[in-house]
């Protein structure tokens, strides 16, 4: 989009707080959202807990919008294709990581995430006919699955996982390319901030779960305090701060920086996950997401005089702790 902030002129947020250190705080963020996903999913259902991110996020953003006076787009098309990126990059893909830790560990989950710039580089290769496939890319996604193979252990048939909710954690992370991939097809041109399409963007992916939740929960009976201020801090912090932080990170340190928090937060997710929930750890699991995370790397790289050029600027983000959502080149996303 074309509100990208220049970095030639730094916020006072920016002088007050080094990008090196909002890198890091957004690598534990994001992180730490599957825990505070697999805490909020013992007492609520997965869509309550959905919904209560969704709100929270869309009111830090909302705040956000109001002190820097931006105003919500305008026009049915585009409010139509934010609707559907809505779905793509949050309704559905906080849904399905929601369902999916009622029976995987949220490391697990985590590292599923991780998965994301790989089916954003196959896609790619598909649907975005200026993204050319190298043999570094290619030879990127093939170790990438390899990886995934090894964290799922193949070898075992599978035994001991649970295929349901690790499906469900891969196809969360499927959606986030596949939503990235409309958004830059659809609003890529827009000439609406990005603070205010994405604000418009999660506020549709609200009104979605509130119609939805209802239909297929009850309302709960009881408000546990860890699990509701897990939900908050899932909505305040990995939804809506970390969207805010990311889009600063952006402008300031350009998009190939900015996407490198994809390598740290599955490492993070996995600490906390075995540190503060106790779920167990099998070396496949670590060498696994290793070799994931060494195909993504490569599925990003590009050439030098590519690399040297103007960075574009970021379309709406997904607002989440999904890799290798930090420009719109990518076609995909945490």
């Amino acid at each position: 989009m074309s509100s990208v902030p220049s970095p030639s002129a730094p916020s006072p947020a920016r002088r007050v707080l080094d990008w090196r250190l909002r890198f890091g705080l957004l690598s534990l963020v994001w992180g730490f959202s599957f825990l505070f996903m697999k805490v909020g999913t013992e007492s609520f259902a997965p869509f309550q807990v959905t919904l209560g991110r969704l709100a929270f996020g869309t009111a830090v953003v909302a705040a956000a919008m109001a002190v820097k006076r931006e105003r919500l787009p305008r026009g049915a098309w585009t409010w139509l294709h934010l609707t559907v990126a809505g779905f793509l990059l949050n309704a559905l893909p906080f849904s399905l990581f929601a369902f999916s830790e009622l029976t995987i560990p949220s490391s697990l989950a985590g590292i599923c995430n991780a998965t994301s710039p790989l089916w954003g580089m196959a896609l790619s290769l598909v649907a975005l006919s200026e993204d050319r496939p190298t043999r570094r890319r290619v030879a990127g996604l093939g170790i990438g699955f390899l990886g995934v193979l090894t964290v799922l252990g193949v070898w075992q048939g599978f035994h001991g996982l649970d295929v349901t909710g690790t499906a469900l954690a891969l196809l969360a992370s499927f959606s986030y390319p596949v939503g990235w991939i409309y958004v830059r097809r659809t609003l890529a041109g827009s000439s609406h901030s990005h603070l205010s399409l994405t604000g418009a963007q999660l506020g549709l992916a609200t009104l979605q779960l509130a119609v939805v939740t209802p239909l297929f929960t009850s309302v709960p009976t009881s408000f546990p305090v860890l699990p509701l201020l897990a939900v908050a801090a899932l909505g305040v912090l990995g939804t809506g701060l970390a969207f805010l932080i990311q889009y600063d990170l952006v402008a300031e340190v350009g998009p190939t920086t900015a996407q490198m928090v994809t390598y740290f937060t599955p490492v993070i997710a996995t600490a906390a996950g075995v540190a503060l929930l106790g779920e167990s750890l099998s070396w496949s699991t670590p060498v696994g997401a290793a070799v994931v995370l060494a195909g993504a790397a490569l599925t990003q790289s590009r050439p030098r005089a590519d690399r040297a050029g103007t960075a574009p600027a970021p379309a709406p983000a997904p607002a989440l702790e999904t890799p290798g959502t930090t420009g719109v080149r990518q076609g995909s996303r945490v």
